[in-house]
């Protein structure tokens, strides 16, 4: 499934996870990223500025992101919903 990004967790430099919204509009960080997403995340992530301080719906901090990046994700269905990304579109 899509899911948009709307922000990051860790540095500018080499994110560790990103922050997406599922399209029934929950707000959840990923798993943490492979190497080659996190540089793609990365590169993104400079052109589009310095982000705020946000939120997901758990509570966890993120900072935010311009709008237009789509990840392609895994999401789980256990108890505990976990986002995989699996590529970036």
């Amino acid at each position: 499934m899509d899911a948009d990004v709307i922000g990051y967790v860790g540095p500018d430099g080499r994110p560790h996870r990103v922050a997406v919204q599922l399209a029934d509009g929950r707000r959840m960080l990923s798993q943490a990223l492979t190497a080659p997403i996190a540089a793609e995340v990365a590169r993104l992530v400079s052109d589009s500025g310095p982000g705020r301080r946000a939120l997901t719906d758990g509570g966890e901090p993120f900072t935010t992101t311009g709008r237009g990046l789509v990840a392609e994700v895994e999401a789980g269905t256990t108890r505990h919903a976990t986002v995989a990304v699996v590529r970036l579109r």
